[in-house]
């Protein structure tokens, strides 16, 4: 089946998936897509602090959920992420907003007929039911098909001939979705070379949500058509196109807080190159093993079981979070070693979740580093321009969230999220099982291998309307603008 694209996705077995190729030329698997980022700055979405951590609260109940499913989250949707994109669906298409998140694996959306399925969005975007009847190349999924087979491990429930593959997913926090697979054409785009692409479209196998509860069903907050998961199950739009042979299975991306844009790439990364560390095997998310905090290059005294791993254990790696959460010792740690540096605070709580200080000088020359140290000799150095936030001139806030995860024997578990991860290139290589990261300006260039030409392409940093050959990331710094109402909090200062 010709060679290996620039898409680096995970094998799965089962799942015949055929390619289409638009324009001629072989099928490759180099795609595009527009992102948005949904904490709009200025006057369309501004939200307030304790919005962000709802937002983050919302998903790790659906996250940890995910992990005790029984099917240990495989096909399952997870939360939603921080970021939407285009895709086209069906024959004709028609386009769909969804959400790309790094925590879930199941390309789902709304379909017609569904009972309690947004129908606006504060986004200010046009929400589409998608209609299987209504596209000539759409066909349900049996129940006695491979991928549901596979999906469900030999386990679906009175399968018998016409009974269609159907899904149901109940949330931590109460929401739920469900509906039933279908295989059609997805559109998307090819790079053709240098900041260039085509059209391509793929038969692949989603979700058509016919029901939604919770926050999924009835807030118009951040709503959108579906979900674009890029985990590593079986079911997901990455595992079925490298299912055909086409993409190797490597992503990265970049999110860039300074100018709102960003990369997210699909491929072999071959510069920067980039200091990789293994992925904890088996776990229904991208888990890496740590094994050291330092705080200005000072070691911090923690138990080997807070760093250790095993089942269901280490560190969360998730672009979907907008903060970081550390177990409540590794919280206190981190907070007495950076206030230390600067004894004369004058700490206030904002919202009843946020320490913050009024404070003039340079950040980074006043407080430490904080240096996450990763098995295989990774380091994540956080910077304090980083881990604080401005919410005016001379007030700063500490985005360390205390209160790390727990799985469901009650272990707890650390969850690094935008903070830690912007103005750095994440490289997921999921066909060697590494996660690999370096300090990086977004808003420049990487360079992606085709597999099959052996060419390397420049992938640049661009806005959402950008059609170079990347996943564009309309990335906002999320923590800006705050409400005038928070900022009356420091009116006494």
């Amino acid at each position: 089946m010709g060679g290996l694209g620039l898409l680096a996705l995970v094998v799965v077995t089962v799942a015949v998936v055929h390619q289409w190729a638009v324009g001629g030329g072989g099928v490759m698997g180099n795609f595009v897509f527009e992102v948005e980022n949904k904490f709009k700055a200025g006057g369309e979405r501004e939200r307030t602090l304790s919005a962000l951590k709802q937002h983050d609260a919302r998903r790790h109940g659906r996250m940890m959920a995910s992990i005790d499913l029984e099917l240990g989250g495989n096909g399952h949707p997870s939360a939603t992420g921080l970021y939407f994109t285009k895709v086209g669906l069906g024959t004709p298409t028609d386009e769909y907003y969804v959400q790309v998140d790094t925590g879930s694996d199941l390309l789902w959306v709304n379909c017609a007929g569904c009972s309690r399925c947004p129908t606006k969005s504060d986004l200010g975007i046009k929400l589409t039911l998608f209609d299987p009847s209504k596209s000539s190349t759409s066909g349900e999924i049996a129940c006695s098909d491979n991928f549901c087979r596979t999906t469900y491990n030999n386990r679906y429930p009175s399968c018998s001939p016409g009974v269609r593959c159907e899904y149901v997913v109940t949330y931590g926090d109460g929401s739920s979705t469900s509906g039933y697979f279908v295989r059609d054409i997805i559109q998307l785009n090819q790079a053709s070379g240098n900041l260039k692409t085509a059209p391509l479209n793929s038969s692949v196998i989603f979700g058509c949500g016919n029901r939604q509860s919770g926050d999924l069903g009835s807030s118009t907050d951040a709503a959108v058509d579906g979900i674009l998961g890029f985990g590593q199950a079986n079911s997901s739009l990455l595992s079925q196109l490298a299912a055909a042979g086409n993409v190797r299975k490597e992503f990265a991306h970049c999110l860039d807080v300074v100018k709102g844009g960003g990369i997210f790439a699909i491929g072999d990364v071959v510069s920067p190159k980039v200091k990789t560390t293994p992925m904890v095997p088996n776990m229904p998310h991208y888990n890496v093993i740590l094994e050291e905090v330092e705080v200005g290059g000072n070691p911090l005294d923690l138990p080997t079981s807070l760093l250790g791993t095993g089942d269901e254990r280490g560190t969360i790696i998730d672009s979907g979070t907008t903060l970081a959460y550390l177990p409540p010792m590794l919280y206190d740690l981190v907070l007495s070693q950076i206030l230390d540096r600067q004894p004369g605070l004058k700490m206030h709580t904002v919202e009843e979740q946020f320490s913050c200080f009024q404070f003039s000088k340079n950040v980074d020359d006043a407080f430490p580093t904080v240096t996450f140290k990763f098995k295989g000799s990774l380091s994540l150095t956080v910077y304090p321009h980083e881990y604080l936030f401005q919410i005016r001139e001379d007030v700063w806030c500490i985005g360390w969230q205390n209160g790390g995860l727990q799985n469901h024997d009650g272990r707890q578990m650390i969850l690094l999220g935008d903070l830690v991860l912007s103005n750095k290139l994440v490289v997921y290589d999921v066909q060697n099982q590494t996660i690999g990261w370096t300090d990086f300006n977004c808003s420049s260039s990487i360079k992606l291998r085709d597999e099959k030409s052996g060419a390397e392409y420049s992938i640049g940093g661009h806005n959402l309307l950008s059609s170079a050959f990347n996943l564009t990331v309309g990335r906002i710094f999320m923590f800006l603008p705050v409400l005038f109402a928070l900022l009356q909090s420091f009116s006494a200062f």
